[in-house]
């Protein structure tokens, strides 16, 4: 069973990521159809952003996980039988 802490923590990384979320199609999908002089302009990156970010987050995620697989290599290396 989980915690009250488990919970807790669950529920703030499924609301950051659900307020992440929703940023992010406003941005792409929505604010492409406003006019370029409305005030929501200002809350939001300029739009080259919407690609650049994502593709250093798939990076640094790519790195990361490749990191970990490298090191639980590493350490479950038998040693050679001569």
């Amino acid at each position: 069973m989980a915690t009250g802490a488990d919970r807790a923590v669950g529920m703030g990384l499924v609301g950051f990521s659900l307020l992440l979320f929703s940023y992010y199609t406003i941005w792409v999908v929505i604010l492409p159809f406003v006019d370029s002089d409305h005030v929501v302009h200002q809350y939001f990156l300029p739009r080259e952003y919407s690609v650049i970010l994502p593709g250093i987050a798939a990076l640094i995620l790519l790195l990361l996980v490749g990191t970990f697989i490298g090191v639980v290599m590493w350490k479950n290396r038998k040693p050679k039988v001569a």
